[in-house]
């Protein structure tokens, strides 16, 4: 059995979540502001959506098709967010999704830990290709993507729906070579 890694940055842990940290994430991602601004959060967020989501992941690492890890403060061990990547093995590509509690906003913790993940995904996962697509009205997390050297690929035209309401998505990513010349 696969043991997923923690990943340590100057001011953040990135570990597997556990079923403790329900109460936190439905607190958190229970933020009708968090849920508004990603695709897959609902709103209400319902008891036992947490521990649900949480028992999802050990078999998704174990089976290679998503890894998320815990956005988590290393001077408190408070839990801040969630980021993770969805692979696609075939095409040795990843989507990469996060979140972060709204009091967390505008500290960068979201950056350096997108930042860690793609050093992960690189290296450990050995992907050549990780994208993340962002709503239009949500320039913060676009924000994010080019902080940690993603390129705007373009805007996908009401290409989702959220709450009965056509969304547009815009789209970054980074390639390997592109990261691995960043990184020298």
């Amino acid at each position: 059995m696969k043991v997923q890694p923690i990943i340590k940055t100057e001011r953040l842990i990135l570990r597997s979540f556990t079923l403790a940290d329900a109460p936190i994430v439905q607190k958190l991602a229970g933020d009708r502001e968090i849920a508004d601004t990603t695709m897959n959060i609902p709103h209400p967020y319902i008891d036992g959506a947490a521990e649900e989501w949480i028992g999802m992941h050990a078999e998704r690492f174990q089976t290679g098709k998503v890894v998320t890890y815990a956005i988590v403060l290393k001077k408190s061990s408070q839990l801040i967010g969630a980021i993770s990547l969805l692979v696609l093995r075939t095409f040795d590509r990843a989507e990469m999704g996060y979140w972060v509690g709204k009091d967390f906003w505008n500290h960068g913790y979201c950056t350096e830990a997108a930042a860690a993940l793609l050093k992960f995904g690189f290296g450990s996962l050995r992907l050549n290709r990780i994208f993340a697509e962002h709503f239009t009205r949500n320039p913060a997390s676009g924000a994010v993507m080019e902080k940690i050297g993603m390129s705007f690929e373009g805007c996908l035209r009401q290409h989702m729906k959220k709450w009965g309401k056509y969304e547009d998505m815009n789209v970054y990513s980074i390639l390997r070579e592109e990261f691995d010349q960043g990184d020298e």
